[in-house]
């Protein structure tokens, strides 16, 4: 049952009301339906039987009875007896017999011969004759099997009163939840797409399910202007960041070239310098994910040697690796092209193999790859360093996530993996991690082939 979908839930639960309904009505009406039959055919006993009286005359002394006494009417059968009991006239069913005894003024139930009578005796005092005794029986068995036919035909109706019930139920939840399907639909769109701007848009009846999709229309537009403000402050602040920070590197230099400072002020002016570097560096990628948000962010497509691309940033890393004894190691295949931006393609090896170099211990080992096979083209970089949890893999490309929160090294934001996430998408690529914690982390992206 919990498998099952809302529409599902609801069709079952409104089928099992109406099917339980209509069990009550059709149970109440046979049973009220069978008192009253039997209770009518009891009222027509009897008002045949008082009948029977008009159809007897004496004359002379002599009881002359009508030949109509003798029919057959309602399914009733009437039949006159003097006062010793003799048949004088009239019809008795087959089957049955005159033992039974006479008990005027009384509806009485009889079952001879595998069958059910109704027994109604009445009498009168004839002058000039004496007394006369009409007796009626009808059958109670034809009321029966009419009764069990009702019932037949009503266990033969109950199936498809439930399979029109369920169809009308459903036909009815499947309209009454388009809406709801709508919205859905749209707020999933709105998610993968990623797009704020879209809005629900449900037009119609002002009820629940319409007041619903224009409170989170409401929503969306609030979002959709908190996170404009956002970007819009990001893109302000990198850029006011810029020409202080373009100051102070420049002071920097100036002093490091005068021969007027100590070695311990050399010290501090060089700190100074490399906290500068690494937020001049923070506020480049700022401006570069700002610009992406904004989708101002424009790709330089043209043919590009991508294993020259990731040579040359192997070479220019390898004295950074060198510095911690780690060795780069590359399998990477000749003559690759694409059509691509150089500038976010040397970005994208850039921000991976700094990264792996950030987090693989001194003396460890990274592995570079890059291969063509049919279609695609995949590279790779692969350390031993210190690795990921699986609790953290997931989260590793949100901005400002960094999953060794104990690291104090501020030369890494935590907003590479973003950059290089977007770099491969936008150049209609994947990209996927794999980790272990403490063994390392392999980093996979594929991209499309040159177009020819």
């Amino acid at each position: 049952m919990k498998k099952l979908s809302l529409k599902w839930k609801l069709t079952l639960l409104y089928t099992l009301f109406t099917t339980l309904l209509t069990f009550i009505i059709l149970a109440v009406l046979l049973y009220l339906g069978s008192g009253s039959i039997l209770a009518s055919t009891q009222d027509q006993l009897k008002e045949r039987v008082f009948e029977g009286f008009e159809m007897l005359d004496v004359r002379n002394g002599s009881l002359i009875i009508d030949s109509d006494f003798s029919d057959v009417e309602s399914g009733v059968y009437l039949s006159a007896y003097d006062e010793s009991g003799s048949l004088l006239s009239g019809r008795v069913p087959y089957g049955f017999t005159s033992s039974i005894s006479f008990q005027e003024n009384t509806v009485q139930t009889a079952s001879l011969g595998g069958s059910t009578w109704y027994i109604f005796d009445a009498s009168s005092e004839l002058r000039d004759f004496g007394t006369i005794r009409i007796r009626g029986i009808c059958s109670v068995s034809a009321l029966e099997e009419e009764l069990r036919l009702l019932i037949r035909l009503a266990l033969i109706l109950l199936p498809l009163i439930i399979l029109l019930s369920a169809i009308l139920c459903f036909s009815l939840v499947r309209r009454t939840l388009r809406p709801v399907f709508h919205i859905t639909r749209a707020a999933r769109e709105i998610c993968e797409e990623k797009d704020l701007s879209r809005r629900i848009g449900l037009k119609g009846n002002r009820d629940e399910i319409t007041i619903l999709a224009e409170t989170f229309d409401s929503m969306l537009e609030q979002l959709q202007e908190a996170f404009e403000r956002q970007k819009q402050f990001t893109s302000d602040v990198s850029h006011e960041l810029r020409t202080p920070l373009s100051v102070i590197l420049s002071q920097c230099d100036e002093l490091l070239g005068s021969s007027n400072l100590t070695a311990e002020e050399k010290t501090a002016v060089h700190t100074i310098q490399d906290r500068a570097r690494n937020l001049t560096r923070l506020v480049s990628q700022l401006l570069f994910l700002s610009r992406t948000d904004q989708k101002r962010q424009t790709l330089t497509l043209e043919s590009l040697d991508f294993t020259l691309i990731a040579r040359s940033v192997l070479e220019e890393l390898e004295m950074f690796a060198a510095e911690k004894k780690i060795s780069l190691e590359e399998e990477i295949q000749d003559s690759i092209t694409l059509l691509g931006d150089e500038t976010l393609l040397m970005r994208l090896w850039m921000n991976l193999i700094e990264n792996a170099i950030a987090y693989t211990q001194e003396g460890g080992r990274i592995q570079v790859g890059l291969f063509q096979k049919d279609a695609a083209i995949t590279g790779y970089v692969k350390d031993n360093g210190i690795g990921i949890s699986q609790e953290d893999l997931p989260k590793i490309w949100e901005r400002f996530y960094r999953a060794d929160s104990s690291r104090t090294d501020s030369s890494h934001s935590g907003l590479g993996l973003s950059m290089v996430r977007w770099i491969v998408e936008a150049h209609g690529g994947t990209i996927r991690a794999e980790s272990t914690k403490g063994k390392g982390s392999l980093f996979v992206f594929t991209l499309p082939k040159e177009n020819s």
